[in-house]
């Protein structure tokens, strides 16, 4: 394992300059190995240890873990931080109501005491990471079972933690990459205490909504802002009216200086999760099993939402974060699977795996190590395809699905214990109050109405999709031969019976709990029954995940063997990473050509009054009517709203800083290219596109839409 290691470091410091400058999410600590040469010679005045380091002050300090899944960025010295629209959007529907709907009407806190505390929001900067593989893999040899690697692996890493973890109150985690044939030690710094600052309404924060979510032309704003507080040593600490900005080590500057084609672009973010060393058999499962099992219950279920949310305006409010989520990734599903017929992924992996079968073959120690690799992979697919889909749709259906089932889920505990032989009015209450702490926002974002139609369609399409012997005992037992398989007076029953539909049954249940309620619950019926089988079919596959794991190590491993002279990068994990590249236009078909940038123009050009998603505010009209752009006007007299580039993103990349040459932030990331959605698995070099917001856009909003200037009065603004 080690020979592999230090073949890796060899490729990537001799030949870091063939690498194609677009795509790649690259590793900050190898940046001085692997990319700055040709990052100078694309623009880049800075120094590596300008971009990355652990002693000095560096672009990565100003750079974030926004939230759970997205990015931002520092852009003042007061703990100021930019992320999109759609980052800040669910914090935005907690803090909203029908009397302040910051949601649509947006919202800019003109002081530091109008700030929102934004609870549950965190953010977290990373301090440092080392490479650990030779710890991490300390004893480990070939020819140790898998389960044996398996638990050396885990023993080397907990001493790792262990000892990073002495006399500091840092996250520490050790991340394999490469599927498991390296190793880093990264360190994070968590603060929670985050507050709302400001937000476009939702028709510029999310102009386009779900029509024009993946695609180019755009013409959103999507940007919102937080700001970080610590306590006066400047260290994380919970929410206090004594606590004050943060001080970062590093802030962006904001540049005004405008986007050219050719300009030098860098995007530093937490990208989530690729999968571009996946073989024919993975994409395949990909597309008919995770993809598929996400477009056609989501499509059914957003239908409902929509139509509850058109309906009403507080409806509208609570399901709006909800809605957002659960489109996004929608629309991208059906976007990779066209993408991955389109451009005939599948045929091209085939070809990679017989060349790989025909690189073992040549050699007997080649394929002692990694002649059943591709095959035990097919096989795995294969076995595991019933169970996978039936997980699938579970999940989809019935726990993300409808709400009420998953929500049913929290009093397992206090069912638990009131059915215990000890009975323990401690235990007993502690089970209460966990209830009690999940009612308030469970029930304050919970349109019963929009989930009793939820949750007929989603039983009945499990029920229709997955087959039998994958049903949870619930779909026989009660929908079936009590209710003659009619989900729908089946869901009647249960809204009209369950304590959990209802807050005010709950708390009078709550205060009085007894066993025989619960057992004799719908929901309760209903959740423990799914959960029953959730549990079988996790089990189940969670066996076929470690053969497929194992098997993904030695195929990437045997790759890189096989091609000594090519530089690999690893897979996106939501780890920091760098990727560098142009601004510039595209090319999607025959006679179609899309320049690099977008104007306020093409909003007004949009424009659809009725239309919720193509709505434009009276004020940002007599904007553009007016002309009056101020120092946000690019030289043409226009106002720039989006541009793009070739930098190589994915989900978790939202909100990260597009940085210029100089190291100066001159747009915000928050989107991909309809045309190159397969990108997660094959990156398309003529066709994969960043999509961004130009930051003179979001400045003009804040400034002149606004009138927020005392945001931009705090942000080192180069011209």
């Amino acid at each position: 394992m080690r020979k592999l290691v230090v073949l890796f470091i060899a490729i990537v410091m001799s030949l870091g300059n063939t690498a194609r400058a677009d795509e790649g999410m690259w590793l900050l600590p190898l940046i001085s190995k692997l990319n700055i040469n040709q990052m100078k010679e694309m623009g880049l005045k800075l120094s590596a240890e300008d971009i990355y380091s652990i002693n000095n002050s560096s672009l990565k300090d100003a750079v974030v873990i926004f939230g759970g899944g997205c990015t931002g960025e520092l852009i003042s010295d007061q703990g100021l931080i930019l992320t999109n629209h759609h980052c800040g959007y669910e914090s935005i529907q907690k803090l909203s109501s029908v009397d302040h709907n910051y949601l649509k009407d947006g919202f800019w806190a003109k002081s530091k005491e109008e700030e929102l505390p934004a609870e549950g929001l965190s953010v977290t900067f990373l301090k440092r990471m080392d490479d650990v593989t030779d710890q991490v893999l300390n004893g480990v040899s070939d020819d140790l079972s898998s389960e044996d690697r398996e638990k050396l692996i885990a023993e080397n890493t907990a001493e790792i933690i262990k000892t990073a973890s002495e006399n500091n109150n840092y996250t520490v985690r050790v991340q394999d990459y490469f599927e498991g044939n390296q190793y880093f030690l990264i360190i994070y710094e968590k603060y929670t205490d985050v507050r709302f600052v400001g937000a476009p309404p939702s028709s510029i924060g999310k102009f386009g909504f779900d029509t024009d979510n993946w695609m180019w032309p755009r013409h959103t704003g999507d940007f919102s802002m937080f700001r970080v507080y610590a306590d006066k040593d400047g260290k994380p600490a919970s929410y206090s009216t004594e606590n004050v900005p943060l001080k970062p080590k590093h802030h962006l500057p904001v540049s005004l200086k405008g986007v050219e084609k050719e300009d030098f672009a860098m995007t530093i973010g937490f990208p989530g999760s690729t999968s571009r060393y996946l073989t024919s058999w993975g994409i395949k499962e990909r597309m008919d099993i995770d993809n598929d099992s996400r477009i056609i219950p989501r499509g059914i279920k957003q239908d409902i939402w929509h139509e509850g949310m058109m309906a009403s305006e507080k409806v509208n409010i609570q399901y709006a974060s909800k809605f957002s989520r659960s489109s996004n990734y929608w629309k991208n599903s059906i976007g990779m699977n066209r993408g991955l017929e389109k451009l005939h992924v599948i045929s091209k992996k085939q070809a990679i795996e017989d060349e790989f079968s025909k690189w073992v073959n040549a050699s007997e120690n080649r394929k002692k190590e990694y002649g059943d690799v591709l095959a035990n992979l097919e096989t795995t697919y294969s076995k595991r395809a019933g169970e996978k889909k039936a997980y699938s749709y579970l999940v989809e259906c019935m726990l993300r699905g409808t709400e009420i089932i998953n929500f049913g889920t929290g009093a397992f505990r206090l069912q638990r214990e009131l059915a215990s032989e000890t009975e323990d009015q401690d235990k007993i209450n502690a089970a209460i109050e966990s209830i009690k702490a999940s009612m308030g926002a469970f029930y304050k974002d919970y349109s019963v109405t929009t989930d009793h139609k939820v949750y007929a369609t989603m039983l009945k399409l499990y029920f229709d999709k997955i087959e039998k012997k994958y049903h949870p005992s619930f779909l026989e037992d009660v929908v079936v031969k009590k209710f003659k398989g009619d989900f729908n007076k089946y869901a009647d029953y249960v809204f009209k019976k369950s304590i959990f539909v209802d807050q005010e049954k709950l708390e009078a249940f709550l205060a009085n709990p007894k066993l025989k309620t619960l057992e004799n619950d719908p929901v309760m019926i209903a959740a423990e029954s799914v959960i029953d089988t959730y549990r079988v079919l996790y089990l189940s596959l969670r066996t076929y995940n470690k053969s497929e794991s194992e098997n993904n190590r030695l195929f990437l491993k045997g790759l890189m063997e096989m091609n000594p002279d090519k530089v690999f990068y690893p897979d996106a994990n939501f780890t920091m990473r760098l990727s560098y590249g142009k601004v510039g236009d595209y090319a999607p078909k025959d006679a179609v050509i899309y320049k690099h940038y977008t104007t306020l123009a093409g909003v007004m050009e949009k424009e659809q009054p009725g239309n919720y998603e193509f709505e434009v505010p009276a004020k940002l009209k007599e904007l553009y009517n007016e002309k009056d752009y101020g120092q946000y006007a690019d030289k043409d007299g226009s106002l720039r709203v989006c541009f793009t580039t070739n930098n190589d993103i994915t989900g978790g990349n939202s909100g990260s800083p597009v940085i210029n040459a100089n190291g100066e932030l001159f747009g915000l990331a928050f989107d991909g290219n309809w045309e190159a959605m397969s990108g997660d698995i094959a990156f398309e070099t003529e066709l994969q596109k960043c999509i961004n917001v130009d930051i003179r856009y979001v400045l003009f909003i804040i400034d002149k839409y606004a009138g927020a200037k005392n945001l931009i009065e705090e942000m080192t603004i180069v011209k």
